[in-house]
């Protein structure tokens, strides 16, 4: 089912200008049309681990339940959900499990967990499964859309109380998530499915490059570079150009249609 879509893809991910090593992942799963893109958190290189994990699950969950629709899945599958919608949320559930599990097992990992975004091209659409605050955007047009919403205490608090832009700029606790993999044992994951026109472009990115980079920066950028490539990498350099205080990753899908 997920082959039938037709989708042009980069990605590419950065340390930034102030971290030591990098906590992000992402990867372009071309045989299955999934992509995916991670951000860790915890000391001592967990984060790393973590969104390692968090990758590694999707990628295998989704080739074993591809060469065998038959195997059994970890979780029950949700009535209200289509197929091809189940298995992405039972993918990042699996994921939080495994990533919870090992954080309670090993002391050095204790504390460890990931952002997560995903998007899945199928043959009606794009399926987006998300955790956290890293983000999904939809260029159609020249118009910038927001697909994802942010699970942070900022955004919490926006939907709470109208708050001026001053007070967004300037609040204190900008990094805090209220949702990550690997937090608690069990996840709530929010799903979409978005109804793709060929030519709109999709830019799965960690907080990285949507905190430093405006979303008119990143419409720009999207709109000055028909090379996905050339793209992903000036959203990057603009991040950095802006203070790079985080990891910056970027995955770019094309959407060309279906076959």
């Amino acid at each position: 089912m997920a082959g039938q879509a037709r989708v042009l893809t980069a990605g590419m991910t950065d340390v930034g200008r102030k971290r030591t090593h990098n906590e992000d992942s992402y990867a372009i799963v071309e045989d299955e049309n999934l992509y995916l893109v991670a951000d860790g958190m915890g000391g001592h290189s967990s984060g790393e681990v973590a969104s390692k994990m968090a990758i590694e699950t999707m990628r295998e969950f989704f080739q074993a339940t591809s060469a065998d629709p038959e195997a059994t899945w970890p979780y029950k599958m949700d009535k209200t959900r289509g197929y091809e919608e189940n298995r992405l949320v039972t993918g990042i559930k699996l994921a939080n499990r495994r990533i919870y599990e090992a954080a309670q097992r090993e002391s050095r990992l204790h504390g460890m967990g990931t952002t997560m975004v995903c998007l899945l091209a199928v043959r009606d659409g794009a399926l987006i499964g998300h955790v956290g605050d890293s983000r999904v955007y939809r260029l159609r047009g020249e118009s910038l859309e927001q697909l994802t919403e942010d699970h942070s205490l900022l955004n919490d608090y926006i939907k709470m109380k109208s708050m001026t832009p001053e007070e967004i700029e300037n609040f204190p606790h900008k990094n805090v998530i209220v949702r990550a993999l690997g937090m608690k044992e069990t996840v709530k994951v929010d799903a979409i499915l978005d109804r793709p026109r060929p030519g709109d472009l999709y830019i799965l990115c960690s907080d990285g490059l949507a905190g430093p980079a405006s979303d008119e920066e990143i419409r720009e950028i999207a709109l000055g570079h028909r090379d996905l490539k050339q793209a992903a990498q000036a959203m990057i350099d603009k991040a950095n150009a802006n203070g790079g205080p985080d990891n910056v990753t970027a995955v770019l899908c094309r959407w060309i249609g279906s076959s």
